[in-house]
């Protein structure tokens, strides 16, 4: 009974310590789109300039990874060729680079409700990418389900209020550039047996995202803050922005690391929605009946993709069970064998 009981409280505490997990990636990353969405809408704090502010962040955090690694050694590096830095961790910048360049553009044009709506298309560029680069063997039922996803987004478009077109195609293309990051994490690196904790991605991964965001800032964002001569730089605001982005990366890890990449996908729907009712009841932001239709039928999709990765998943994991199990009978069956033969041979000697 005492056994029992001990391990239900270890159950428990496990349900209570993942849920911890999944309330803190969802609080981050909650404060770090409102926060974002705050500095960049001219309505709020009117600061517009998101390459400036994406180089802010990856400043931020390359200098945090590199104390944490070289100086405070709280995380072991991990040793990296220059040609693979060059062949993988290079390509996988430059397109982390683009996909927070044009998300935080995208806040200066569309409401924060839209925006979340529109990332519902992510499963959809994922797998697309995914079977383009043969990671994911193309279904008809998975692709179906991929349909209905885009025409929810679509549904979900045709009723905003606010439509801008411009914004739209900002967001489209950072969901492309961050469904590519993602597969080219998996062939570039995970498949050469290497990963990378926050830590570690944002010390190699940082300082490659501000190379290739020099360029277009230099000639986009630079001449106007030149001419806003009256802008001072407030340390507070970005201090504790950029702070947020780097907690956001550690509980990311914290998350898939204690739990899984499916509660992750599932605890951002939960999310989606908390920012939804956020964006209409604080920030009042218009949503309309048709927003919340698409939505719905776009989060229902996202819903079963969920659940069929999950039941893959399990069987999966029921697979590698029998495996083993087979293979424990079949040394067991070899060790018998292995004894009556002895035996065989001792009564043998014995006549």
């Amino acid at each position: 009974m005492g056994k029992g009981g001990s391990l239900s409280d270890g159950v428990i505490k496990k349900i209570l310590l993942s849920y911890t997990y999944v309330a803190i990636w969802i609080f981050l990353s909650f404060t770090v789109i409102v926060y974002n969405k705050y500095i960049l809408d001219k309505k709020m704090y009117n600061w517009p300039f998101p390459i400036s502010l994406t180089m802010i962040h990856m400043s931020f955090c390359a200098t945090l990874a590199f104390l944490l690694i070289k100086v405070f050694k709280f995380v072991e590096p991990v040793t990296m060729s220059r040609d693979l830095y060059f062949s993988s961790v290079v390509p996988i910048g430059a397109l982390y680079s683009l996909s927070l360049w044009l998300s935080n553009s995208a806040y200066i044009y569309l409401s924060v409700s839209f925006i979340q709506m529109l990332k519902a298309l992510m499963p959809v560029a994922v797998y697309s990418i995914g079977v383009m680069f043969k990671k994911e063997s193309f279904k008809s039922d998975t692709m179906c389900n991929m349909v209905s996803i885009s025409v929810g987004v679509a549904i979900a478009a045709y009723g905003e209020a606010k439509f801008d077109s411009w914004g739209v195609v900002l967001q489209l293309g950072a969901v492309a550039f961050e469904a590519t990051r993602l597969v080219m994490i998996q062939i570039l690196l995970t498949s050469k047996g290497i990963t990378l904790n926050p830590i570690t991605s944002l010390y190699y991964v940082a300082p490659c995202c501000l190379v290739f965001l020099l360029v277009p800032w230099i000639f986009v964002e630079l001449p106007i803050l030149r001419e806003t001569s009256s802008f001072h730089f407030d340390f507070v605001i970005f201090g504790t922005n950029s702070l947020c982005a780097f907690a956001l990366n550690l509980a990311v890890f914290l998350l898939v690391g204690k739990t899984s990449a499916l509660t992750m996908n599932v605890a951002g729907v939960v999310k989606d929605w908390l920012l939804i009712a956020f964006s209409w009841s604080v920030i009042k932001d218009t949503v309309t009946p048709i927003n919340l239709f698409g939505y719905g039928l776009a989060f229902l999709g996202v819903a079963y993709y969920n659940h069929s990765k999950l039941q893959a998943l399990k069987a999966k994991e029921a697979q590698k069970k029998a495996q083993q199990a087979d293979e424990e009978s079949g040394k067991l069956l070899e060790e018998r064998d292995g004894e009556g033969g002895g035996s065989t041979k001792r009564n043998e000697s014995q006549d």
